[in-house]
């Protein structure tokens, strides 16, 4: 309405329309048809005050075009609206209307009809505003690809970040993994480096922090929660799909990878670590920050930093919690390691912490096992006493207990012991302790005699021996046993012939 009235001013002035274009306020054209709109509304006279804006626009304003031809899907409008409220994309509603209701629409009809039910006015925000040391924010960030110190592979990396929200001022560190030890080890050498807590972390959803994402009751990981509470902050995770609500640190990673990445050599993890600790302190510390106009090393030092809590005397260790079943065999799995538990808990889900040196086992608050931390695939911590009886016996009841035990019994068990590990074809293993386990039940001396009636049989097995025992044959006087071995030579000695007083029998 201001250049109509400009112009509307040179016409009265007597200025022609070509003068008027040569000015750059209207072209010709234009300028002809808005003074035959002035003349019939008698805006030229000189004497008449010129109308207000408002009636200008009244006049002058262009109308509204007419609405094109309805969409081809306007008919189908409830049911898109429904697929459309459940998430489902384009492409699968237009084969489903062609599918179900013979649409011969084109797939672009149905783009176009759910690009019109989008709203198209720009929502409206507000920026947030942070005091000194109220709050952080953090996040992940696709690093380089950096060659392994011990093998030169190149492997791919993350770059996380911590930015305080007030003076900007970050901490930075590339990694090579995103799991909960590395989320703890990060945080806490980002506290070091500011010399102090912020009283809030805002993150997103990633896994290594948030068990089930959710816009008002999230779960947050047992080992992060344990974490935070030992640092005194509060975990404020952002809702799902609104990452702008961390926008601090979000422009923060931006920056990083835009103006330390690129034309940079890492020989290994450690020297791209000591770069980036350079730059921060050096580059990204000393801008002057498009938003605050401040340098934010220096804010940082003169404002935030004081006003940071102070570091906890003891720091919390770095825990990882997971939920582990433990198995037949009386062992827990975690991160490709077996550790032992009482065998009274096979079937039943525990409670695994595991820190950089210990890994300790709980049935809800109850500590039921203790481990030094193993890292190497397929290692195994196994206590004895975890196992269940019959099976720490047959450990620990190898050949030599065997040995060690029949000799304290007596020569004929030894020998009959040594008899059965000499096969060279069976462990005679469980024999042997089988043989060894009769002397609880019929004595030693008892077990002792039926060994020696078993070799003087040539017959040196555990079922014998234990047959012997039941018949009580052991406990027959001298005098029978000689009648026996006389009937036996005289028969020939056969080992199945039989003996002379079993024939008078």
């Amino acid at each position: 309405m201001y250049e109509y009235r400009q112009v509307l001013v040179r016409m009265r002035l007597g200025d022609s329309d070509r003068e008027i274009a040569r000015s750059g306020l209207m072209g010709r054209a234009k300028s002809a048809a808005l003074r035959a709109t002035a003349t019939a509304h008698g805006w030229l006279v000189p004497e008449q005050p010129l109308p207000d804006d408002a009636t200008l626009a009244g006049v002058l304003a262009t109308p509204v075009k007419e609405a094109g031809p309805a969409s081809t899907v306007e008919p189908y409008r409830a049911q898109v609206l429904a697929w459309r409220e459940a998430g489902i994309q384009g492409t699968t509603i237009h084969d489903a209307l062609v599918r179900n209701h013979g649409f011969t629409g084109s797939y672009s009809a149905v783009r176009r009809f759910l690009q019109s039910l989008d709203d198209q006015t720009p929502k409206a925000t507000v920026i947030l505003d942070f005091a000194p040391g109220e709050a952080a924010q953090v996040d992940f960030g696709a690093g380089p690809l950096i060659a392994d110190e011990r093998t030169g592979e190149l492997c791919k990396s993350w770059v996380f970040v911590m930015t305080l929200c007030h003076s900007r001022h970050q901490y930075a560190e590339l990694i090579r993994h995103q799991d909960v030890e590395t989320w703890l080890a990060c945080h806490r050498r980002a506290f070091e480096w500011f010399n102090g807590v912020p009283g809030r972390v805002i993150i997103d959803n990633a896994k290594c922090a948030i068990v089930r994402a959710c816009r008002r009751d999230p779960e947050v990981q047992r080992a992060y929660a344990e974490f935070a509470e030992g640092y005194g902050f509060k975990i404020d995770p952002c809702p799902p799909r609104e990452p702008q609500k961390k926008g601090r640190v979000e422009a923060g990673v931006k920056y990083l990878k835009r103006r330390f990445l690129p034309l940079r050599d890492f020989r290994h993890l450690r020297d791209a670590n000591r770069q980036l600790a350079d730059w921060v302190l050096a580059t990204a510390g000393n801008r002057l920050h498009g938003t605050t106009r401040q340098r934010p090393l220096d804010h940082f030092t003169a404002v935030e930093q004081p006003l940071l809590r102070a570091l906890p005397d003891v720091p919390p260790e770095p825990a990882c919690w997971a939920k582990v079943k433990v198995h037949r065999d009386a062992h827990v799995q975690f991160r490709k390691a077996l550790y032992s538990v009482p065998y009274q808990r096979v079937g039943q889900t525990l409670w695994l912490k595991a820190t950089a040196t210990t890994v300790r086992l709980y049935a809800d608050h109850l500590l039921v096992a203790t481990h030094p931390r193993l890292f190497r695939p397929g290692q195994r911590a196994t206590v004895r006493d975890h196992m269940p009886p019959e099976a720490l016996a047959h450990l620990l009841q190898d050949p030599q207990w065997c040995r060690r035990r029949a000799e304290a019994i007596g020569p004929a068990c030894l020998a009959l012991v040594e008899h059965l590990f000499a096969d060279r074809v069976l462990e005679h293993l469980r024999g042997a302790q089988g043989l060894l386990r009769l002397a609880k039940t019929h004595g030693p001396a008892r077990l002792e005699a039926a060994c020696r009636r078993a070799l003087d049989f040539g017959n040196p097995r555990y079922r014998a021996v234990k047959t012997i025992l039941e018949r009580g044959l052991d406990q027959q006087s001298d005098s029978e046993r000689a009648f026996d071995q006389l009937g036996e030579a005289y028969t020939g000695g056969g080992r199945f012939s039989r003996n002379t007083r079993t024939l008078l029998n």
